[in-house]
């Protein structure tokens, strides 16, 4: 490469990353808030780097071609982005990175490199927040499932116990299903890591697709059996033994268990 041409892509870079100022801040903020639902989304590029350099050798064998269609790809991103960095709407900022990157690729070394490099591309959705307003929507549908059957469960075990909204009430304890026990947290990290266990496993697209999917059913499950123990812990023992080191306890073992979950899905499939 020329230096005039790195000149260029010097240039180019620094003025999309101070494009990207905006959205990135307000990720930032999102990973760092109280209670966030993103705390991994720091880890998000460094898996993506991880990612491409694992394809450094293919890479190395494919020939450098700008592909002009990578204008029209960058173009379309760098708009979604200005309109949304003029709307605040730090989303589909972030999501737009998901169409500058291409661009990119296309644009800087053409069509063959984009093959290989489209999986760690598309991988950064996992570090873009979703709107809180989703978030709380899915956070209410989620917490109430998991009470309903969690109470279910709980009668089945020979306790009894009634569900009032995300409240779980037996004999001699209450147990409130608050928004950080829905579990989002281990559905949205769940749904992660099944993206990556599929694109790591040998096995072919649809099965891939099934890994994939099945993080979500997976966290829900193991989430449920989290708040049963609970609810059976708080009645069997008082309410006090199904707080603090216990209840952070459970939610680490259920995250475990849903990794284990989903490394027999995959297991299995093979």
């Amino acid at each position: 490469m020329k230096k005039n041409d790195l000149i260029k892509l010097g240039l180019l870079g620094t003025l999309l990353i101070l494009a990207y100022v905006p959205a990135f801040v307000w990720m930032y903020v999102r990973w760092t808030a109280k209670d966030t639902y993103y705390s991994h989304g720091f880890l998000v590029p460094f898996i993506c780097a991880f990612l491409v350099w694992q394809k450094r050798k293919i890479l190395a064998k494919i020939p450098l071609k700008n592909d002009p269609l990578g204008w029209s790809v960058l173009g379309i991103g760098l708009f979604i982005l200005g309109v949304s960095t003029i709307w605040n709407v730090g989303f589909i900022s972030g999501f737009s990175l998901l169409i500058v990157l291409p661009g990119l690729v296309l644009l800087l070394a053409g069509k063959d490199w984009l093959k290989p490099l489209m999986f760690p591309i598309i991988f950064l959705a996992f570090m873009v927040p979703l709107p809180e307003m989703v978030i709380t929507s899915l956070s209410f549908h989620l917490k109430i499932f998991a009470a309903q059957v969690a109470t279910i469960m709980v009668n089945h075990m020979g306790i009894q116990a009634i569900r009032e909204g995300s409240l779980i009430k037996t004999a001699h304890a209450t147990l409130m299903v608050e928004d950080p026990c829905s579990g989002i947290r281990s559905l949205i990290a769940l749904f992660a890591l099944g993206a990556l266990m599929a694109y790591f496993s040998n096995l072919s697209k649809i099965k891939r697709s099934v890994v994939f999917l099945s993080s979500i059913p997976i966290a829900v499950a193991t989430n449920v059996i989290r708040i049963s123990a609970l609810a059976m812990i708080a009645e069997i023992y008082g309410e006090k033994y199904a707080t603090g080191l216990v209840h952070d306890t459970m939610g680490i073992l259920v995250f475990v268990m849903a990794f284990m979950g989903l490394a027999a899905v995959a297991n299995l499939l093979e």
